[in-house]
């Protein structure tokens, strides 16, 4: 198995978990908190996919627009454009809201759909190429989609988890 198909197989189960992990939630379960200080599970998953959408088009595909922007999410969620939480207050996080998680998880389709067309598009000496990510400096394509995608996406997943089970519903599935 090289690289790629290693991306490709763990970003495969990472998506899935978030999927079945938040299909059937309401909107009163994605926004609770179970105190303050803590960020609801609207938040963690609007993060996160945000953030996949922005490093695999805007970063990796040198400027292309992201799946929020082109295709008018951000509009429909009526959220901010740009935004992706990084640095966010609390009363800012708290704030963010998914009205649908129907239209959401067809968002998060589209740009696990744009990730894997991503993958199909490069190849192994791609993933040595720099770009600049402010405020963390110099990544490597290898080192946005292992560290910032991966890594990133399993830490909200864990979240996701913990604060489905302190609702109590089951978190992980194992």
């Amino acid at each position: 198995m090289d690289t790629i198909d290693i991306l490709r197989s763990h970003l495969e189960r990472l998506h899935s978990s978030i999927d079945s992990s938040v299909r059937d939630l309401n909107h009163e379960q994605l926004h609770w908190k179970p105190s303050k200080g803590c960020n609801h599970i609207a938040f963690s998953l609007w993060h996160y996919v945000r953030t996949e959408d922005n490093l695999v088009r805007f970063v990796l595909q040198n400027r292309r627009p992201t799946i929020w922007i082109e295709n008018g999410w951000n509009e429909y969620f009526d959220l901010d454009k740009i935004s992706q939480g990084t640095g966010m207050s609390e009363e800012d996080a708290n704030n963010i809201s998914i009205s649908s998680i129907d239209a959401f998880l067809k968002y998060m389709s589209e740009v696990w759909e744009s990730t894997n067309h991503y993958l199909d598009s490069i190849d192994h000496s791609q993933l040595a190429t720099i770009f600049s990510i402010r405020p963390l400096g110099d990544k490597t394509a290898s080192e946005v989609l292992f560290e910032m995608i991966l890594t990133h996406g399993f830490s909200h997943l864990g979240e996701i988890w913990v604060l489905k089970g302190l609702q109590g519903f089951k978190g992980s599935p194992i």
